[in-house]
């Protein structure tokens, strides 16, 4: 007798990506679903949900036809690399992608050139599909890379292709107008890798992180439950009247999951191309763009650009903020200058998809004054719905909720990636006891709290002491003249390290290293916030504080220029 349950269809139901991008279809196929402004040509192009589906639909069919195949539980499908910009192409190419069984590997186009060389060969990627703009950096690495990758796309607003030595080029539209818009999504098992991100290697070379289709849809849903579940006013659940813009890179970590939780919400996307400040203020003025996830330096941008205030950035009310700790300064300064917007924190990784920790309040903190509020708010957080965090002591036990005692952050769910690709020994390194091991170091507090003290790598060794640079930088930022601080240790003939402040000050500030080391006495040392042999006892006034490929304070190349700072360094 035949089978009519239909297990397939109903308790063995795979988690699979195509569901997201189904969604908004059904809903709203004629109202606008993407809208793209060129960053170098302020043009704009908006796309319906159903026009948007229906080239994706062509991209899968070309991605067919080029040859790539997919892949299926336990053994990757090719590997398509993306230099792409924050575009509704590449969009397009996040979801075609996966949904037909490959691997979406987004090259991330800011790692140092030898890096990017070294994840490309390293994924093996079979085709790379790159921007117009990007096209100097691919032409800088043909040379290295013509051996692995056996197709290159081209993609532009402007028809043609470019004059090139890059060999076997197509052109992106040219390939889609070739083929029609019909196409059936296949019933992939949930466990096919969808995605390849690589990490940006502070020390020794990337290491691939692989997500499976059951991952990143797990992770898309407990991030759309966590709006439900917050209930705080700085974090408005707004359905889908939300316009959320992403800013964060779509080549570095599926842009904080925004792709996965903005196409299933049915909301509309606004993609900056890359950013660029009167580029982010044009957007959300004209798009009235509700709420953005950003990295603290674009908010130093904003505070820096002399032409803000001739925008309306009313409709701005929720802004994430991410890939380094949010001080209570920046978040102060920030929504002094963009009345209505209120500033939250979060942490992530490569390895957890990125999503893992954000910050907002429990119920009984809505009545407590906004300053207290506030200083729940850049405390990195809560752990995400649906993920185990702790911190533990090098003895696997969870520390002391204290607020004091540092520990590693530890984590594990649905959505923790399973191993690197290709690399057990870090992958061992890495898993271990059950658990997924950070590198990153964090206190708790009595409420459950996580504040990031450091990375491992980071913290500066003072005698017998640990001093958390985290705390140093976030307290320095609260000093009004203060635009951005980062803390590293320097060699100290008595205590082997001792803390050097790197500092760039607020524009039209005439303050300096003598009152920043006063500010610290003032509202750190005197108010037990740190403890007086904590005080940098270098302090370099700079132009600008070097950053990593996603905006995060570079310490290593600090490190590397050590000489160059030490030379504008005063010794208080």
């Amino acid at each position: 007798m035949p089978d009519r349950t239909y297990p397939q269809y109903s308790t063995r139901y795979p988690l699979l990506l195509k569901t997201f991008m189904k969604r908004p279809v059904a809903l709203y196929p004629d109202q606008i679903g993407l809208v793209y402004r060129n960053p170098f040509t302020a043009e704009y192009h908006r796309f319906t949900w159903m026009q948007w589906f229906k080239r994706t639909c062509r991209l899968a069919k070309v991605l067919k036809k080029l040859g790539i195949y997919p892949g299926k539980a336990g053994e990757p499908g090719d590997r398509v690399g993306t230099m792409a910009l924050n575009t509704h192409r590449h969009m397009e190419l996040y979801y075609a992608v996966p949904c037909s069984g490959a691997m979406l590997h987004c090259i991330n186009v800011r790692l140092a050139m030898d890096h990017i060389v070294y994840t490309i060969k390293h994924a093996e990627d079979k085709v790379i599909f790159f921007d117009d703009a990007l096209l100097p950096l691919v032409e800088a690495i043909y040379d290295q890379i013509k051996d692995v990758v056996r197709l290159f796309v081209y993609m532009s607003d402007r028809p043609g292709l470019p004059q090139t030595k890059i060999k076997s080029l197509y052109v992106y539209e040219e390939l889609l107008a070739e083929v029609d818009e019909e196409f059936t999504w296949p019933d992939l098992d949930e466990d096919t890798y969808a995605t390849l991100c690589y990490t940006t290697a502070t020390t020794g070379l990337p290491k691939g992180a692989m997500f499976t289709h059951r991952a990143l849809y797990l992770q898309t849903l407990h991030l759309i439950a966590l709006g439900q579940f917050s209930n705080d006013p700085a974090n408005p659940h707004l359905g889908e009247s939300a316009v959320p813009m992403i800013t964060t890179p779509m080549f570095h970590i599926h842009a904080w999951g925004a792709p996965f939780t903005a196409v299933f919400s049915a909301v509309k996307i606004v993609l900056p191309g890359t950013f660029t400040v009167d580029g982010f203020c044009d957007l959300v003025q004209t798009e009235k763009v509700t709420n953005v996830a950003v990295v603290p330096t674009i908010l130093a941008l904003l505070l820096e650009y002399r032409d803000l205030d001739k925008y309306d950035l009313s409709s701005l009310l929720a802004v994430g903020v991410g890939g380094g700790a949010l001080p209570l300064g920046l978040k102060e300064k920030i929504e002094k200058k963009i009345p209505g917007v209120r500033a939250t924190s979060g942490y992530g990784m490569t390895e957890t998809a990125p999503v893992t920790v954000f910050s907002f309040l429990k119920r009984h903190m809505r009545e407590w004054p906004a300053e207290e509020q506030d200083k729940i708010r850049v405390k990195t957080g809560l752990a995400v719905p649906g993920l185990e965090v702790e911190v533990f002591d090098s003895d696997g036990a969870p520390v002391p909720r204290d607020n004091q005692t540092i520990g590693e952050i530890v984590v594990r769910g649905p959505w923790v990636m399973e191993k690197y690709y290709k690399n057990p020994e870090k992958t061992a390194e890495v898993w271990h006891d059950g658990w997924f091991h950070t590198g990153d170091l964090a206190t708790t507090d009595s409420q459950g709290y996580l504040t990031i003290a450091d990375r491992m790598s980071d913290i500066i060794r003072s005698g017998s002491e640990m001093v958390p640079t985290v705390l140093l930088e976030n307290l320095a930022s609260t000093a009004d003249f203060v635009l951005e601080a980062a803390v590293v240790g320097v060699p100290d003939k008595v205590w082997g390290e001792k803390a050097m402040a790197v500092v760039k000050i607020m524009p039209g500030s005439k303050k300096g290293a003598e009152d920043l080391i006063a500010f610290l006495m003032a509202e750190g040392v005197n108010k037990g916030k740190i403890t007086k042999w904590m005080l940098p006892k270098l302090v370099a006034i700079v132009d600008d504080i070097p950053k990593t490929s996603v905006g995060k304070f570079s310490k290593r190349d600090i490190r590397k220029q050590i000489d160059q700072f030490l030379a504008k360094a005063l010794e208080v």
